[in-house]
């Protein structure tokens, strides 16, 4: 796996790369404006430029965005919905500035709406969005949730139908996160080959372009999202190490979001590179 982290952009989006540089890391994920803030300003093109050289100079091969905790594609308001529309636009926009490969975004949550109505509504949104965006190479990467309260996408099934129903399929490709797939009641603890058997059956491997890896403080199929520490929750060290020497995900990024942070990403990053064989 291509080892990275979510890093700070305090002071600016280009000086990422060089908080990267530090964890001595090739993968990066980074938020492209406020992620509690329905409008930023454009990126200047200075700004642009910088990032594109501190990424060529610090030896970064993967970058990803993740989009804003307020976007929901499948908001019953429809107000509330526009913003999201219009926030995960911008959201693309600021990715393929960057040249970033991917913006990895939560699905929604239907709030009582229902599920399969939730799902339909998902797929219309990513089409608008699509719309508007002829010919860009940055992918929309669905995460895995823990399917707390009404989240969707908590299930392959899901995932697999918002595909199905784009009419741009090909734009999008999935983020898996450990730590929500445990919750949603994916054991990859136990039974790590046959959760990623029924990942190709029903969505396929070829999609799985993002890896969010963090354990977990709740427990297998809770639909709780607690993330924890490498090692130090439920999940323990052996996921990781079968993650680590799985061959099919040697060119994946997977990003680290453990709630740390930077303060501890440090020993994360030893920890998994010591079960690598």
């Amino acid at each position: 796996m291509i080892l990275g982290a979510h890093v700070s952009t305090v002071g600016g989006v280009s000086n990422a790369p060089a908080n990267a540089e530090a964890l001595g890391i090739a993968a990066i994920a980074v938020f492209t404006k406020n992620q509690r803030q329905w409008v930023a300003k454009p990126l200047e093109e200075k700004e642009i430029t910088r990032w594109h050289e501190e990424i060529k100079r610090c030896g970064i091969t993967h970058a990803v965005s993740h989009d804003s905790y307020l976007i929901n594609l499948c908001a019953p308001d429809p107000e509330k919905l526009q913003k999201s529309i219009d926030g995960l636009t911008d959201e693309l926009e600021r990715a393929e500035q960057l040249g970033l490969s991917h913006v990895v975004a939560h699905p929604g949550s239907h709030l009582k709406e229902g599920e399969e109505w939730g799902i339909r509504k998902i797929a219309e949104s990513i089409n608008e969005i699509h719309a508007r965006l002829p010919g860009y190479k940055a992918k929309i990467a669905l995460e895995i949730t823990a399917g707390q309260g009404t989240n969707l996408g908590y299930t392959f099934e899901q995932i697999a139908q918002m595909i199905e129903l784009s009419s741009e399929p090909e734009r999008l490709a999935v983020c898996f996160d450990t730590c929500h797939a445990y919750s949603a009641g994916y054991d990859i603890l136990q039974k790590y080959d046959d959760v990623f058997s029924e990942f190709d059956r029903i969505i396929g491997l070829d999609r799985l372009q993002v890896f969010h890896i963090n354990d977990t403080k709740k427990p297998l199929g809770s639909r709780v999202d607690r993330h924890d520490q490498i090692g130090e929750g439920l999940l323990g060290l052996e996921p990781f190490r079968r993650l680590m020497n799985d061959e099919r995900f040697a060119k994946v990024p997977a990003i680290l979001e453990t709630p740390e942070g930077e303060a501890k990403y440090a020993e994360d990053l030893r920890v998994l590179k010591s079960l690598k064989k």
